[in-house]
């Protein structure tokens, strides 16, 4: 089977959450998670809104979803945060994600940060982490509107071949 027989699986899930203290707590609404989210749905992804929690929560939340997720045999297909990727105090995706990543994958990273650097130089400010929990794809992406956008648009070109590597699909 080529590349180009290849299709997508029926069964993608998708998972979304943002590290937001002040969207948690109401102060304002989140506008970055729902555009990760409907780029998932767009993509086939069977995706819930996102999961909104507080930055101080996120290490515990990551460690439980992962941990269940292993036991239970329901880790979503692909996983993407927003926010908790800067230099604040509170920022502490990088650190809840990472420890449990098998494999890295700095390229789309580094990619990521290409992107964003057209437009703003600020871009490489943002700590992220992209890779593969067992056969589940992780991104961490920025709070804002515009790193979530330039994280999808890196992403959207890669995602199919993504998925075929999470399958173990070999076309070569």
């Amino acid at each position: 089977m080529s590349s180009e027989e290849y299709s997508m699986p029926e069964n993608l899930t998708g998972l979304v959450i943002v590290a937001s203290t002040r969207a948690a707590r109401g102060v304002y609404e989140d506008k970055s998670g729902p555009i990760a989210v409907e780029w998932l749905r767009s993509r086939g992804f069977d995706t819930p809104d996102a999961v909104v929690i507080e930055d101080r929560d996120i290490v515990e939340y990551f460690n439980t979803l992962v941990t269940e997720g292993k036991k239970n045999g329901n880790l979503p297909t692909f996983i993407l945060t927003s926010g908790g990727t800067g230099l604040n105090s509170d920022d502490q995706t990088v650190e809840a994600v990472r420890p449990h990543l098998d494999k890295e994958v700095p390229g789309i990273m580094h990619a990521f940060w290409m992107n964003g650097l057209k437009n703003v130089p600020a871009a490489v400010l943002s700590r992220g982490v992209a890779g593969v929990i067992d056969r589940t794809f992780v991104m961490t992406l920025p709070g804002s509107r515009g790193g979530v956008k330039d994280g999808v648009a890196t992403l959207d070109p890669l995602v199919e071949h993504i998925c075929r590597q999470m399958e173990d699909y070999h076309d070569h």
